[in-house]
């Protein structure tokens, strides 16, 4: 079968050919530049506990050693702490208020990164100065063609574009791209030097050394590995040119805020204004053609990561190409990275639009309402940090994946649809990991809770009690799958069965050993139960 072709080779382009190339489907990355990114220290990516984990098994890098993992977080208001966090400093999920801590990288970092993943893949070609310019659909499958030094033909059986605002692909494909331009800007700087929040990011809002006018309202300090910090400030609405002079003046005025009138040493390394834009594509699937990443979405207002969302789309759309590549059919499967990815993305959007005149309308009498300013904190620090309405990862609870009303299903902590915690299991061959590492190789997992297992080698436990009936039930399955244990799991009781699917959602948890149940769930979460729905309903419509 042909490859999948991906148009683009930033951060989504590259992740999505490597969580295809871990399910052994081939792909082509179409790279209209030469294969190099330039290093920008002014762009970087906030990625929380989903994404970091993501990224590290497909590049097999630690991100510590190539990002930031902060140490806490602080907002501030005027002279005032409003809240202070301080996180874990495994980076895997906890039950407290501190979570787990984001790693913060600049984006040619980790697209390096991802580069050198796929220098060693057999599965991947880039070709690079490869324009695309026509994309032409059959039953059979996509050709698409380019132009530049290396222009050719291309044939394959899925295209994804991956390219940008400004897509080729969804220009191609007559795909609209409403929204809004210009939510947010903000003056950025990347330097290197001390500041008093040892590894600690900061939001400041409303800082004392400004006393007036839009311009005081916030600075953000982020850091980076080897002492680098980037601050962005928020500018007023509207397109004042900003220039050299402004920013250097920005950054000494802020610098000695943070130190008590005095401008510590500093060596400015990168600068630039960041835009935000909110958009959504009508379309996100035209047949065999499907777009990801800024293609089909741009959001960032308030701290929100919009490249985190890319790659949870490449997360999503990745299993559901594999599935459909290596056994065929699955459209409705297909059909749900649409329902699923635009829903979730629409709803941070939303979330958004609906904040922002409250945080950034200034004065009136909400400025007045008590407690008015500590709930804008804490809103704002949900975006920073990847929680809450206007960070969180996102659910599919309304997914056509989703599986009916089943006898045998009980509630945990992780809502149905909801990513899946980081617990550690027991695999197959005994060894002991991380249950996402465990994802993204195609399969779905099937999860038992059983308390003590975890001190007895696994062949004392693999043919007691539930395991020989619930091995039997997981091989007859209609996909596939692997079998896991964990001694617990938040919310879960002894004996629950947790089904969950490759990019790491929750499916349903059963109370004990439910082959009927479980197989109804399996069958659902890969589509079939959708499948066999849509065929009925094409009969009876037929017949009528």
């Amino acid at each position: 079968m042909d490859p999948v072709i991906i148009v683009g080779a930033g951060p989504v382009g590259l992740t999505l050919a490597l969580a295809l190339a871990r399910q052994d489907v081939p792909s082509v990355v179409l790279d209209e530049g030469p294969g190099k990114d330039e290093p920008r220290l002014a762009r970087t990516v906030v990625l929380g506990a989903d994404t970091a984990a993501l990224m590290e098994r497909l590049t097999g890098v630690p991100l510590d050693a190539i990002g930031e993992r902060w140490a806490g977080w602080r907002s501030m208001r005027r002279k005032q702490v409003m809240r202070e966090i301080t996180f874990s400093d495994t980076g895997t999920d906890t039950a407290d208020d501190t979570g787990p801590a984001p790693v913060h990288v600049a984006q040619h970092v980790l697209t390096g990164a991802l580069r050198a993943a796929l220098a060693e893949e057999r599965l991947v070609k880039i070709a690079v100065d490869n324009r695309l310019d026509a994309v032409e659909q059959e039953p059979s499958g996509v050709t698409a063609h380019t132009r530049g030094p290396s222009g050719t033909w291309w044939r394959g059986s899925y295209l994804v574009g991956c390219d940008g605002p400004r897509s080729t692909v969804r220009k191609l494909q007559d795909i609209r791209f409403p929204g809004r331009t210009a939510v947010e800007r903000h003056a950025v700087a990347a330097l290197r030097g001390e500041l008093p929040w040892d590894g600690h990011a900061v939001l400041h809002r409303m800082p004392p050394w400004r006393t007036s006018g839009p311009s005081a309202g916030e600075v953000t300090a982020r850091p980076l590995p080897d002492g680098v910090w980037r601050l962005d400030w928020l500018l007023p609405p509207g397109k004042d040119l900003v220039t050299p002079d402004l920013l250097v003046a920005r950054v000494r005025e802020t610098l000695a805020g943070w130190h008590g009138g005095t401008t510590p040493a500093y060596e400015l390394l990168d600068t630039g204004v960041h835009t935000v834009h909110h958009r959504l594509a009508r379309r996100w699937r035209v047949g065999r053609v499907f777009l990801a990443g800024d293609a089909a979405h741009l959001l960032g207002a308030f701290g929100t990561q919009g490249l985190a969302e890319g790659l949870r789309d490449a997360d999503n759309l990745a299993w559901k190409l594999a599935a459909a590549w290596h056994h065929g059919g699955h459209e409705a499967l297909l059909d749900s990275y649409q329902t699923e990815r635009r829903a979730a993305v629409s709803a941070r959007l939303r979330a958004a639009d609906q904040v922002l005149p409250l945080l950034r309308g200034g004065g009136g009498i909400r400025a007045y309402v008590p407690g008015a300013a500590r709930g804008h904190d804490a809103l704002l620090t949900d975006g920073h940090l990847g929680r809450g309405p206007l960070g969180d990862p996102g659910t599919y609870a309304d997914s056509p994946l989703a599986p009916g009303p089943l006898e045998g299903e009980v509630p945990v902590d992780t809502a149905p649809g909801a990513p899946v915690v980081d617990v550690r299991v027991t695999a197959e061959d005994g060894s002991f990991v991380q249950l996402r590492d465990r994802l993204g190789r195609g399969a779905l997992l099937v999860v038992l809770i059983a308390p003590g297992t975890g001190v007895w080698e696994r062949k004392h436990w693999v043919g007691a009690g539930l395991m020989p009936r619930l091995a039997a039930a997981v091989t007859a399955l209609p996909y596939p799958t692997e079998l896991l244990v964990a001694e617990s799991y938040p919310g879960a009781a002894a004996h629950t069965v947790l089904l969950v699917r490759p990019d790491g959602h929750l499916v349903t948890a059963l109370s004990g050993v439910r082959p009927a149940d479980l197989y109804a769930a399996a069958e659902a979460a890969v589509g079939g139960a959708a499948e066999r729905a849509g065929t009925e309903a094409r009969a009876g419509s037929a017949a009528g």
